[in-house]
């Protein structure tokens, strides 16, 4: 039986819409969000509310290719889609949206949506490491506060900064707990229960109510797990789901994988781990802090991006892991063409199966994916 708590995480897209209506009638403004490069501390110290944009769905998308290829990975025609058929109440009640130079693909984009919305670009460096880079983000971190105080009206100071990378860090900890707990062997969370719980925090309009929520809910698992048996199914393989960012209404590969009979214990991707591993230092200076945590995520618009790999080994020895399922978007190059590498490195470093699916938002593979994912997973159990 699934916790009470869990109810409120499922619910809490639809309820969140009234709830940003709300905020805005009274003044407050909204900004939409498509990249976990994003700083959300910077906005909710400017006194807006974040909301994630990020397309999921395959409707929107035939809306997108009128204007937009085909051969374009279906997460950006999907974000777009939702943008030009007005099919998205969250985009609707964005103010203003940010993007971010990650991929030529949603640069693009993003020039075509700002006809839509306002729309606020900020300018990734190429590579982490390279000579400036620090110094380069960090200013344009300080130019994202600036303009959000010129719309809201507030100004970001150190005072308020510091106050949401505090709350932000609290609440990546418990998500972090939470998903430790739900992942053991006695939870009765699945994985895609575990999938709503991690992608309901792009839609929080009250973080310390958010927080509290967190907490509910681990205690509670913590309390189902003590006084449960192991289930007496044997031990599924243990498998990390690596790649581009899912979701609701793209998350066949997750379904699959669990209805083969593995469990998924780990999403390394932009809405799993990836978006809550990083903490924000407490002390000095908060602009300083928040760029250097952001400039550190490890994505694959970054040459080299070693760091995946390293929370990929990581997350692998922290859960257990018996496989790794590599998943690309089709036409996400990046990805697609850094799939070589970590399957390289899984296999001279971690000595784990390891399977590397291209596949878009259509159930016309379905078939085919499940046919690959039980081969795999005779592999991993063996």
């Amino acid at each position: 039986m699934l916790p009470d708590s869990f109810v409120y995480f499922d619910r809490l897209p639809e309820r969140s819409i009234g709830e940003l209506e709300s905020f805005r009638e009274a003044g407050g403004m909204v900004v939409g969000i498509y990249c976990i490069y994003a700083p959300v501390e910077l906005i909710r110290a400017a006194g807006a509310i974040p909301v994630g944009l990020c397309g999921k769905q395959e409707a929107p998308i035939q809306h997108a290719e009128k204007e937009l290829p085909s051969n374009l990975c279906p997460l950006i025609k999907s974000s777009y889609g939702y943008a030009v058929s007005d099919s998205c109440p969250f985009f609707s009640l964005a103010d203003l949206v940010v993007g971010e130079t990650t991929c030529d693909g949603k640069k693009k984009m993003y020039e075509f949506l700002a006809r839509c919305k306002p729309l606020y670009l900020m300018h990734l460096p190429y590579a982490q490491n390279l000579s400036g880079a620090e110094a380069f983000w960090r200013n344009e971190v300080q130019r994202f506060s600036n303009f959000l105080a010129t719309k809201t009206g507030i100004v970001a100071t150190e005072e308020r900064i510091s106050h949401q990378i505090r709350l932000h860090n609290k609440m990546r900890q418990e998500m972090q707990r939470v998903v430790s707990l739900a992942t053991e062997p006695r939870s009765p969370l699945a994985a895609l229960h575990l999938m709503t719980i991690l992608e309901s925090k792009s839609f929080v309009v009250d973080l310390e109510a958010y927080i509290r929520h967190l907490s509910t809910l681990r205690l509670e698992l913590e309390e189902i797990i003590a006084n449960s048996s192991p289930a007496d199914n044997g031990s599924p393989s243990r498998i990390l789901l690596t790649g581009c960012p899912i979701g609701k209404g793209c998350e066949k590969v997750l379904r699959l994988v669990e209805e083969a009979g593995a469990s998924v214990v780990c999403m390394e991707n932009c809405t799993g781990m990836k978006s809550v591993l990083r903490m924000i230092p407490e002390d000095g200076d908060p602009i300083k802090a928040v760029a250097d945590r952001y400039l550190g995520i490890p994505c694959s618009c970054m040459t080299p991006n070693t760091g995946r790999f390293e929370t990929i080994q990581r997350l692998a020895n922290d859960f257990k892991i018996d496989g790794i399922i590599d998943m690309t978007w089709q036409f996400c190059h990046t990805y697609h063409i850094e799939s070589h590498v970590i399957q390289r490195k899984v296999r001279d470093t971690l000595g784990v199966p390891f399977l590397h699916l291209v596949t878009d938002y259509s159930t016309s593979d379905t078939e085919q994916l499940r046919t690959r994912i039980e081969a795999f997973l005779e592999v991993a159990a063996n």
